[in-house]
């Protein structure tokens, strides 16, 4: 950015009153009404709800589907020892369900975890970015060259010490 397009934007903020710098980001939508884009928005509350219901739904399949398919072996074993071609077939569609249970079972538990695990890794995270960001005013005096004398240190980081 340019010297002069960032004293534009100083003196523009100035004139608007407005005492904070936002960058990059978007009003609340609340606020203002929708708009056509924006920032992705997650709360820890949603978070929570996705990998609730991925738990969940773990819960479920493994309860319900495993029962279902221990049943299809069972009737597949069944046929298969009173001559019925039929058992062979259902043998290999068990095994299918029980192939496709696994990577489905996997998925959710993978969905739950991350959401958990995303959930606590990122909680810290937009505080932190506030706390920076508040520091602007300390960054821009120091890089405004009327803040001290050519040659000498800046006093935004060095004050002077008083006796």
């Amino acid at each position: 950015m340019a010297w002069d397009e960032w004293e534009q934007l100083k003196t523009g903020a100035k004139e608007r009153g407005s005492t904070r710098m936002q960058l990059n980001h978007l009003a609340d939508p609340i606020d203002t009404g929708s708009s056509t884009y924006g920032d992705l928005k997650v709360s820890n509350s949603d978070l929570v709800a996705i990998g609730k219901e991925a738990h969940s739904l773990y819960d479920q399949l493994w309860n319900k589907a495993r029962v279902a398919q221990s049943t299809s072996e069972s009737a597949a074993g069944d046929l298969a020892k009173q001559g019925f071609t039929l058992g062979k077939g259902l043998k290999h569609v068990a095994q299918r369900w029980d192939d496709q249970l696994r990577s489905l079972l996997d998925a959710c538990a993978q969905i739950s975890n991350h959401m958990h695990v995303t959930k606590k890794i990122h909680s810290g995270d937009d505080g932190y970015i506030g706390r920076q960001m508040s520091s602007i005013d300390a960054l821009d005096a120091g890089f405004d060259d009327r803040a001290g004398e050519p040659g000498r240190k800046n006093p935004v980081y060095y004050p002077e010490k008083k006796h």
